[in-house]
């Protein structure tokens, strides 16, 4: 009965369910004792702020992705308009009235519940489904440049453009997955070339005209980040940091310190989120820490290409290939930023570190990739077992049992 029960919750690919439990363990884990040291200097000595915190954010996200890998992913293509338009609303607003953390705006604020939310997460998912809604309309005129530009190229660079002031690693983060996206979808080459060119003379152009108009910006956070990384010797916050991330990854060896013994966490800034990847490593190693997640994560991209190959229409395939690209593009530039192989960015490691919007933005992503696995399980069920009666969700159905 039990295993019943869980058959007839958990829909879709069973690799991806048990996925979504190891980050979960992990993510427990890892952020509860990355932040025992910051919980009980900044929380009156409590301990557990972050784990409960994470806790119930993480129960929160098992809800979203169960709802919504019921709901039939015909809506977002849709709705997929729709969402961006809104999306752009609140990068917008978020110029006007949203929350200053750490130098930087990139969140508004709920009123009535401390909740921040961090618009360039949710900016990042429309943008994902929009462009897998325009490759499913569009397919057969790609070799159109104008048209590519229009319906592809334009709403990608507002949607980086309101990103980039703030927070220029997810915007050019955004960029690339978008043209990952599009060269899976069978864009020209040379036209994503071309835009390449653009986006960079582009920042550059922004860069150089927002220096000379305000002097509080964060131009000169991006070129000492920049500067640190190929020089070593530039940015003292990034070399702290960064240096801190290779301490605990080479203390931590093949087999770690074991679960709870991290001493890095005491003075490596983000260490809960940013640089979860790091503490992690250092409290289970190589063989227990680092390779298991980045396994976890090229198993999802492997099993999404498989979600794909069953699709027969092309939106479906479009939604769950951008969806994963997303996933796995932000957890591996998370790990080469832990391990130095990459400027400081700023970015999460998906369903691992702590963090509220990221956290609810991924559970959506898997909740989508999981509603196409679903429906495309039932049509083969369907086309497999063609004398049964069976269910939209492709189940058999029994008559009354005789006596």
């Amino acid at each position: 009965m039990e295993n019943a029960w869980l058959t007839r919750t958990f829909k879709g690919d069973r690799v991806i369910w048990a996925l979504v439990a190891v980050f979960m363990i992990f993510s427990l884990l890892a952020v509860y004792s990355s932040s025992v040291s910051v919980a009980f200097m900044k929380h009156g000595g409590n301990t557990t702020y972050f784990l409960r915190s994470q806790f119930f954010m993480l129960l929160l996200s098992l809800i979203i992705i169960i709802v919504v890998h019921y709901l039939p992913y015909r809506i977002y293509s849709s709705l997929a308009g729709l969402i961006l338009i809104c999306a752009v609303g609140l990068l917008i607003l978020t110029f006007a009235v949203g929350s200053r953390v750490n130098e930087a705006t990139r969140w508004i604020e709920i009123p009535g519940t401390g909740f921040r939310l961090q618009t360039s997460d949710v900016a990042k998912v429309a943008l994902v489904l929009y462009l897998a809604r325009s490759l499913a309309r569009y397919q057969n005129e790609l070799k159109n440049f104008m048209l590519v530009t229009k319906y592809f190229m334009i709403p990608v660079g507002i949607v980086c453009g309101l990103i980039m002031p703030e927070n220029l690693s997810t915007a050019l983060m955004v960029f690339g997955i978008s043209l990952i996206i599009m060269f899976i979808g069978r864009v020209p080459f040379r036209f994503l070339l071309a835009y390449v060119g653009i986006g960079v003379a582009g920042v550059f152009l922004f860069a150089m005209v927002l220096s000379v108009v305000s002097k509080d910006n964060r131009v000169e956070v991006w070129k000492n980040r920049i500067e640190y990384y190929f020089s070593g010797n530039a940015d003292e916050d990034g070399d702290y940091q960064t240096n801190q991330a290779k301490i605990a990854i080479s203390t931590g060896g093949l087999f770690g310190k074991a679960p709870g013994k991290s001493t890095q966490r005491n003075m490596l800034p983000q260490s809960n989120s940013d640089f979860i990847f790091a503490i992690i490593i250092e409290e289970y190693g190589l063989l227990f820490g680092a390779i298991p997640l980045i396994l976890a994560y090229m198993i999802l991209l492997f099993r999404g290409i498989t979600i794909v190959k069953k699709c027969e229409t092309a939106f479906p395939a479009f939604l769950v290939m951008g969806l994963v690209v997303m996933i796995t593009v932000q957890a591996m530039l998370n790990m080469l930023v832990a391990v130095g192989l990459f400027p400081v960015t700023g970015q999460t490691l998906p369903m691992v570190s702590w963090g509220r919007t990221s956290v609810l933005v991924m559970s959506f992503s898997i909740g989508a990739i999981l509603s196409v696995s679903r429906v495309v399980n039932a049509r083969i069920k369907k086309e497999e077992l063609p004398e049964e009666e069976i269910t939209d969700e492709g189940e058999k159905i029994y008559g009354p049992a005789k006596a």
